[in-house]
């Protein structure tokens, strides 16, 4: 019996979310809702192509505002680009480009304008638009989850057909089919 009960206990670890597991609900950096100019494209490696947000058009000077509660952790400028992080907790969201109306330290609301969309270093130039990004650590995530307009993938029922890794286009890490999972539980009891 206690057998059982440590077998049962192993499989309610691995199948039950977890915090990070769940998204937090969220608010569109721009508003009105914008147009998603470019998708999510998680890379496949560390150095891999990609795109590692999303794009959001916009106007030159449009309000930012951040997405997720949480405390302003970096201002500053990247390859020419104004950008400004939000610390969530164990995510950050980051925002480019931007000229910051917050400072580092600065405790933000979701919604609050913590900057305004820059022209130069915009993904979409001649156009202004919104790179809005998203991180677990170093995973990159779909920020489009936190405002529930991320595109929904659906898996087979049994899983996916390999068991030993991921597919390359999942942005998660650690993401395995509950098959696997199950199979890992039984081979351990």
């Amino acid at each position: 019996m206690r057998s059982l009960v440590a077998v049962a206990a192993l499989l309610i670890s691995l199948v039950a979310p977890t915090s990070g597991d769940v998204d937090p609900t969220g608010t569109w950096p721009l508003r009105p809702e914008p147009a998603v100019v470019a998708g999510f494209d998680p890379p496949t490696s560390t150095w891999g192509a990609g795109h590692r947000g999303v794009d959001l058009a916009g106007d030159p000077g449009h309000r930012v505002r951040s997405a997720l509660p949480g405390t302003v952790s970096f201002v500053g400028s990247i390859a020419g680009r104004g950008v400004l992080v939000v610390e969530h907790g164990d995510t950050r969201t980051t925002y480019e480009p931007v000229l910051p109306t917050r400072a580092r330290g600065d405790t933000v609301a979701a919604g609050d304008v913590i900057g305004r969309l820059a022209l130069p270093g915009s993904h979409c130039f001649p156009r202004a638009c919104l790179h809005w990004g998203w991180l677990r650590g170093d995973t990159y995530l779909d920020p489009l989850r936190l405002v529930g307009a991320a595109p929904v993938r659906l898996l087979p029922l049994g899983g996916l057909a390999s068991s030993t890794a991921p597919p390359a286009t999942t942005p998660y890490a650690g993401w395995r089919p509950i098959s696997d999972l199950l199979a890992r539980a039984v081979a351990w009891w």
